[in-house]
């Protein structure tokens, strides 16, 4: 695992855009347009080139793209994605707990008191295994569905 850096663009885009499938309620071409704008290879090197967001990629041993986290301004799970050859291993887990840590540990910030995001329908079982747990109801907006989550933070051993 290591920081991402503007050059993964292209291969978090590609993870990214099937999986994100899982979130898209409205299939007219139109109306999940600004979700799918916001998950592009552009979008994702703009990210990854802000200070408020913080990937990072897991690789696999040839050098492929095996799964990814970004934390926006260090409390937002704003992405998970694993790669299905490597789902149900316990990656997604481990780039949690290393982007959650960091983020409690990052200096010259106050550590977050709550992590918040905003899962898939089909995640929600899995971040529930982590201790978020549901806030309110699922929200459709832009043709996609999720449902925002919490954690609250706890400081790192």
């Amino acid at each position: 695992m290591r920081p991402a850096t503007t050059d993964d663009a292209p291969a978090i885009a590609a993870l990214l855009r099937p999986l994100a499938q899982a979130f898209v309620v409205d299939s007219r071409p139109d109306a999940a347009a600004p979700f799918w704008a916001s998950v592009d290879e552009a979008a994702q090197r703009r990210y990854i080139a802000a200070e408020r967001y913080r990937y990072t990629v897991a690789l696999e041993p040839g050098g492929s793209l095996a799964g990814f986290i970004a934390l926006r301004d260090g409390r937002h799970l704003f992405h998970l994605f694993v790669a299905p050859a490597w789902q149900r291993q316990g990656l997604a887990t481990r780039l949690w707990q290393l982007a959650s840590v960091q983020a409690l540990a990052a200096p010259g910030l106050p550590p977050p008191a709550v992590f918040t995001l905003n899962a898939s329908l089909p995640a929600v079982g899995f971040y529930q295994r982590l201790g978020f747990i549901t806030e309110g109801d699922a929200v459709t907006a832009n043709g996609i569905r999720f449902q925002p989550m919490r954690l609250t933070a706890s400081a790192p051993a």
